[in-house]
């Protein structure tokens, strides 16, 4: 391995095992294989690189849609969602698990953020089902992994950044591509949470009368129009997917301040500045990731990882099944944001020439590819999300359910399963993420 190699992955290394903030440590370790390099002034560099990554009008959407998440986190979406879902499914034997998954996936959708969907889904719903008889940890364990099913579903920050990073990935065309897998996740959570609910005992409540099911409804329904409204007008080409964000915004504080008025004006310079500080930690991994990319395609890192990999196995289903191991485990160490931004410069070259030059449902495979291989991306650091020691919404999980990660851990183990199998699904059928993108044109 080359020398230069070893050094940025070593003081990338030692900085994040120090403790060192992710982008801080991302922007250092470049800045000393620059250095060590010589020939070029790193300084200069990086920091061009830093400032030019987070020049980019499609990364406007990002604080957009994270102050539409935090509006919408604090003004009494959750337990509408909840209410709708609990008329839907609540009645069935293990009615709340199905009710949690339900509501996480709706909420996880809207606001856009896992953590989010943890936090307001869990504070309610945690608390409900262990009056009802349910094992606290089974359910800390049913709402965390349920709560990455709303990065897949859009709209999705991370899908934002992906596209940004791999190259000209259409935002309309990822984020329609991921609502199936999606809801193919969602619904092996449920599959596993009804299982284990039949097997020990849990009752469900009383049916809901259609006129209950309407109402809830009603009352959701300006919540579940987010979703309508921003990929509607992005497929109709009515507005980008930046001025849909910022349309986002609007409507979550007409909904929040003036419809259902959970939000106080006072509150509002509150979450300005906690979506503030979200925003600055995000852009300042964007930048920091671009300059790291720069690097690693100066120094031909993707080609040298591809010919590795292509030098295990020339099987497709194998190299299938490593990248997704790869990811895993970089899900389990690291965020979503900087995982995206570091590897898919590394793994989605390799990803295309695995996958063949040939066309899916008279789709190109410069135009397939890309899209799926984001799905994929998305949903292994999904499952990180989940996993210890950087799992942030195993930890907001535990917190908001007052239980532990070793408590916690066992009863997530079914759960984490069937987040693979999904996982499964996704890659061995690109035709689940490719049919929703073909099918209202975001490939012509």
């Amino acid at each position: 391995m080359d020398t230069s190699i070893l050094i940025l992955i070593a003081v990338f290394g030692v900085l994040l095992i120090s403790n060192v903030p992710v982008a801080v440590s991302i922007a250092l370790a470049s800045f000393a294989t620059l250095a060590y390099l010589g020939g070029m002034p790193a300084e200069t560099i990086v920091s061009f690189r830093m400032a030019s990554g987070v020049n980019s009008f499609a990364l406007l959407a990002i604080p957009f849609f994270i102050l539409a998440g935090n509006l919408m986190g604090r003004g009494g979406i959750a337990r509408r969602l909840i209410n709708f879902a609990a008329t839907l499914v609540g009645a069935l034997p293990g009615g709340l698990a199905y009710v949690n998954v339900i509501s996480c996936m709706f909420f996880g959708a809207i606001s856009g953020s896992a953590v989010a969907a943890v936090s307001s889904i869990g504070g309610f719903m945690i608390p409900s089902m262990e009056e009802k008889g349910y094992d606290r940890e089974y359910s800390v364990a049913l709402t965390t992994t349920a709560a990455t099913t709303g990065m897949m579903i859009p709209p999705s920050n991370i899908m934002i950044v992906y596209c940004l990073v791999s190259g000209g990935v259409s935002v309309g065309a990822m984020f329609l591509a991921g609502v199936i897998p999606g809801i193919i996740c969602g619904l092996c959570l449920m599959l596993t949470a009804g299982f284990i609910a039949k097997k020990r005992g849990y009752a469900g409540g009383e049916r809901a009368t259609l006129a209950q099911v309407f109402k809830a409804f009603r009352e959701a329904f300006m919540s579940l129009m987010l979703i309508v409204i921003v990929l509607g007008g992005i497929l109709s080409g009515f507005f980008t997917a930046t001025e849909a964000a910022a349309i986002a915004v609007v409507y979550a504080l007409i909904q929040a301040v003036v419809m259902y008025k959970e939000v106080k004006l006072k509150e509002l310079p509150g979450i300005l500045r906690d979506s503030g500080i979200t925003t600055a930690v995000v852009m300042l991994l964007v930048g920091a990731s671009m300059g790291m990319s720069w690097l690693m395609a100066y120094q031909e890192i993707p080609q040298n990882v591809s010919k590795a990999l292509l030098g295990v196995s020339d099987n497709p289903w194998v190299l299938f099944i490593i990248i997704n191991l790869l990811l895993l485990v970089v899900g389990t160490f690291m965020d979503m944001t900087p995982a995206v931004l570091i590897f898919t410069p590394i793994l989605l070259p390799v990803f295309i020439k695995i996958s063949g030059n040939a066309e899916l449902m008279g789709v190109p495979a410069s135009t397939w590819i890309p899209i799926h291989f984001g799905i994929i991306m998305v949903a292994n650091l999904s499952i990180g999300l989940c996993t210890p020691p950087v799992g942030t919404c195993l930890f907001v999980g535990c917190g908001v359910g007052k239980s532990s990660i070793s408590k916690v851990t066992r009863p997530m183990i079914p759960f984490f399963l069937a987040m693979v199998v999904s996982l499964l699904f996704i890659t061995f059928f690109p035709t689940l993420s490719l049919w929703l993108p073909k099918v209202f044109g975001q490939f012509n």
